[in-house]
C-alpha cells in the first residue's frame, strides 16, 4: 500500500530515515521498507525493483520464521494428543458435530494449516510473490476462526491455533508492510487538509491498540468458559448471573461461541491498529474503513446484545458489561479517521482518479502537511500525560454530554433503588444503556450532531410510565424527570476543539 514514511524493518538502516521536510513523529519505529534519500515520485520502475530486493533480504527471517511456526503446527497435534484433555461446551450445550469429529477437524486443520504455511513461507523467500502472503495471512485468520468452528475439544488446541494465527497475522502483513507497498507508496501528507492534527498518529492509535488487547483478554476468558475449559466464570458483583448469561438462550442462539467471536473481533482491531504509517488516511483507505466497520456497527451491536441481558435474560454479567465498556470509548476514538478518510475518497473521486485503484491502493491529495504537532510515542514514559492528550484529540467531554452520560447511568440502576420489576423498570435499563451510548459517541467531535438521537429517548422517557405502569410513583417521577433532563441537554453543542476541514460545516 502507499506510504509516505516507509518503515524500518529493525535489522538495520541505510540512508536517510526520511525525506527533506518530513517530520517524524510516528513513535512507533517505521516497519517494512528502507526508502533511503529517494525522492518516491522520481524513482523509476528500476529503481522500485531494487529496493523491494534489499528490503526482501533484510525480510528473510519473517519467511523462514513462517516456515517454523508451520512445523510447529503440524507436528501439535501428534505431539500433543488434543484428545487427551477433552472438555464439554458449558451449560450442557449441544453442538453441530459429535465429539469424535470435532478432534478430528482439528487435527487435520492444525495439521493442513501448518503444512500450507511451510508450502507458503518457502514460497515467499522468492521476491515479489504478494499474493502467497495474502494467502498466508487468511491461514492465520483461519486459525482464529477454526476452534470456535470445530468447538474445540481440548484448550490446548483453541490456544496454539489463536497465538500462532495472531503471529501469522503479523509476520506477513504487519511488520513487512503491505504486499507491493514499495511499488505504489506515493508521497503526501500526514495531516489532512484543514485539519488541526493527525487522526492516524501513532499517540491516536496507541490507545486503540491498548483497548483491544484489554477486550480480546476479557473476552477470550468468557468464550474459555462457553467452550468448557474453565468450570466458572468469575463475577464479583452479580455471582451466578454471569453462568446463566453466558449459557442463555441468547447467547446460544449463535452457531458458534459469541464470546469466542468477540474476541476474534477484539483481535482484528488490536493488529489493524498496528497497520500503516501515519498517513493510512490516505494511503489505506480500505483498510480504515474495514477497522471502522469492525469497531463502530459490530461494536454497537456487541453493546445492544450486552445492555439487553437484564431485560432477554434476566441476569447481569459483569466482564460482558466490562466488554462492552472498553468497546464503547472506541468508538468515538475511531470516527475521526473514517472522516479524514472519506474526505480523501470524495475529493480525489472529484480530481476524476478511479475510484477503486485509490480505495485499494491510496494516493496523494494537495493541502495538508507535515505532523508537527503530535508527540513522539516513545516518550510516553517521560511525557505520559502529554501522549494521552494527544491520543483523545478530536474527543471532547461538554458537561451536557458528561451529565447526560450520568443521568443514563442512574436510570439504570433506578428500577433496583425503587424496587421496581415491571415493563416501567425494563424500559429505565434499556433507554438508561441507551443514553449513555448515545451520549459518548457524540463526544467525537466529527459526530457531536448525534447527540440529537437522544431526544428520542427524552420524550419516551416522559410518556414511557404513564404507557407501561400507570404512573404515580417515586420511579414515574424520577423517570420524567432524567427524561426532561436528557432532552434539554441533547440540544446545545458544546465546546469543539479541533478543526475537521470541510466537515467543520457539519459539527452542528
Amino acid at each position: 500500500m502507499t506510504d509516505e514514511h516507509t518503515p524500518q524493518t529493525g535489522q538495520g538502516q541505510t540512508g536517510q530515515e526520511h525525506a527533506s521536510g518530513d517530520h517524524e513523529h510516528d513513535g512507533m519505529g517505521q516497519r517494512g521498507v528502507t526508502r533511503g534519500d529517494h525522492d518516491m515520485h522520481q524513482m523509476t520502475a528500476e529503481q522500485r525493483q531494487q529496493m523491494m530486493a534489499s528490503h526482501h533480504q533484510q525480510t528473510l527471517w519473517i519467511w523462514w520464521t513462517i516456515i517454523l511456526l508451520g512445523v510447529w503446527l503440524f507436528i501439535s497435534p501428534l505431539t500433543f494428543d488434543y484428545s487427551q484433555t477433552v472438555v464439554t461446551p458449558a451449560g450442557g450445550r449441544s453442538v453441530p458435530l459429535p465429539l469424535d469429529v470435532r478432534l478430528q477437524c482439528m487435527f487435520w486443520s492444525d495439521l493442513i494449516s501448518g503444512a500450507l504455511l511451510v508450502l507458503l513461507g518457502w514460497r515467499m523467500l522468492t521476491p515479489g510473490r504478494p499474493r502467497t502472503r495474502w494467502v498466508a495471512c487468511f491461514v492465520g485468520i483461519w486459525l482464529q476462526f477454526a476452534p470456535l468452528i470445530f468447538w474445540a475439544p481440548s484448550p490446548l488446541s483453541y490456544l496454539n491455533d489463536t497465538l500462532v494465527g495472531v503471529l501469522v497475522i503479523a509476520l506477513t502483513i504487519l511488520i513487512p508492510g503491505m504486499p507491493w507497498m514499495i511499488m505504489m507508496m506515493k508521497m503526501g501528507p500526514e495531516v489532512p487538509p484543514g485539519w488541526s492534527y493527525n487522526p492516524s498518529s501513532w499517540p491516536q492509535r496507541w490507545i486503540m491498540i491498548g483497548l483491544g488487547f484489554a477486550g480480546w483478554l476479557v473476552s477470550r476468558y468468557l468464550a474459555a468458559f462457553q467452550l468448557g475449559y474453565i468450570n466458572h466464570a468469575w463475577d464479583p458483583f452479580f455471582g451466578d448471573s454471569s453462568r446463566q448469561v453466558l449459557t442463555s438462550n441468547m447467547s446460544q442462539a449463535w452457531p458458534i461461541s459469541d464470546a469466542g467471536l468477540g474476541a476474534v473481533s477484539y483481535t482484528f482491531e488490536f493488529l489493524m491498529g498496528w497497520m500503516g504509517s501515519p498517513a493510512r488516511w490516505r494511503t489505506m483507505p480500505w483498510m480504515v474503513l474495514f477497522f471502522g466497520i469492525l469497531v463502530v456497527p459490530l461494536g454497537l451491536t456487541h453493546i445492544l446484545l450486552v445492555i439487553s441481558q437484564p431485560v432477554v435474560v434476566g441476569h447481569w454479567c459483569t466482564l460482558c458489561l466490562l466488554a462492552a465498556l472498553i468497546m464503547l470509548p472506541m468508538i468515538p476514538l475511531t470516527l475521526d479517521e473514517v472522516v479524514a478518510m472519506c474526505q480523501f475518497m470524495a475529493k480525489s473521486h472529484r480530481d476524476g482518479k478511479p475510484f477503486w485503484r485509490t480505495f485499494w491502493q491510496g494516493d496523494t491529495i494537495a493541502g495538508g502537511g507535515s505532523d508537527e504537532r503530535s508527540p513522539d510515542l516513545a516518550a510516553f514514559p517521560q511525557h505520559p500525560l502529554r501522549v494521552t492528550r494527544a491520543a483523545v484529540w478530536g474527543v471532547s467531554v461538554p458537561w451536557t454530554l458528561l451529565l447526560s452520560t450520568l443521568l443514563g447511568l442512574w436510570l439504570m440502576f433506578a428500577p433496583t433503588v425503587f424496587g421496581s420489576t415491571d415493563a416501567a423498570a425494563d424500559s429505565d435499563h434499556l433507554v438508561g444503556a441507551l443514553i449513555i451510548t448515545v451520549a459518548v459517541i457524540a463526544m467525537a467531535e466529527v459526530v457531536r450532531a448525534g447527540r440529537w438521537l437522544n431526544v428520542l429517548p427524552g420524550l419516551w422517557l416522559v410518556v414511557a410510565p404513564w404507557v407501561l405502569s400507570g404512573g404515580q410513583s417515586r420511579a414515574t417521577v424520577n423517570t420524567v424527570i432524567v427524561g426532561v433532563a436528557v432532552l434539554l441537554l441533547s440540544l446545545p453543542r458544546g465546546k469543539v476543539l479541533e478543526h475537521y476541514g470541510t466537515w467543520d460545516r457539519a459539527i452542528v
